[in-house]
């Protein structure tokens, strides 16, 4: 990402607010997630639950929109778009608890529904679930207070017990703990 510069800057404070206008509204135009990152900084009635259902709904459409012959890769694509509009929702509200909520949705999906998929001859959608896990064990460890480790201990606890139950993961190539650990 460019880093403006003093005559950037120093033009774009010389602008009349009519131009800056039509600079905001050209840009917006062209980016989505400017758009969104504006709507939700600018507009009170766009608040963080507002945007966290939205990002839910879309990762609920992804995850069970899968269909075609081959439901392994199908299913694989649609963790990555989930994982990948996760990420754009964090970029948007900065809100890290919220982006581990996702992540816990995400992984309550597929491993009420879609477990199946794990025992498939393509082992990347497993790879993927269980890096899912890893990153959001890390995720939560880092980034929230202990409090909040107990109140996920039980899920994790839960999504790491499948893992390693599963044949699969001697063929991962990063460990994955057997149980989230509190301090």
């Amino acid at each position: 990402m460019p880093v403006p510069s003093a005559d950037f800057k120093k033009v774009l404070k010389n602008l009349s607010d009519k131009e800056k206008e039509a600079i905001i509204l050209r840009a917006v135009r062209r980016d989505a997630e400017l758009y969104d990152l504006l709507a939700y900084e600018l507009l009170p009635d766009r608040t963080l639950e507002q945007v966290f259902e939205e990002t839910s709904e879309v990762i609920h459409e992804h995850m069970y929109g899968v269909s075609g012959r081959n439901l392994s890769k199908n299913i694989n694509r649609s963790l990555r778009k989930s994982v990948k509009e996760i990420a754009r929702f964090k970029r948007i509200t900065k809100d890290v608890k919220a982006e581990i909520d996702l992540n816990l949705y995400l992984l309550r999906l597929i491993f009420d529904n879609f477990t199946g998929q794990f025992e498939s001859r393509y082992k990347s959608f497993f790879a993927g679930t269980a890096r899912l896990l890893l990153r959001t064990t890390k995720l939560i460890r880092k980034n929230l207070h202990e409090d909040y480790h107990l109140e996920y201990k039980a899920d994790l606890d839960n999504f790491l017990d499948q893992v390693h139950s599963r044949s699969q993961r001697i063929h991962l190539t990063f460990d994955v703990p057997r149980e989230f650990e509190v301090e």
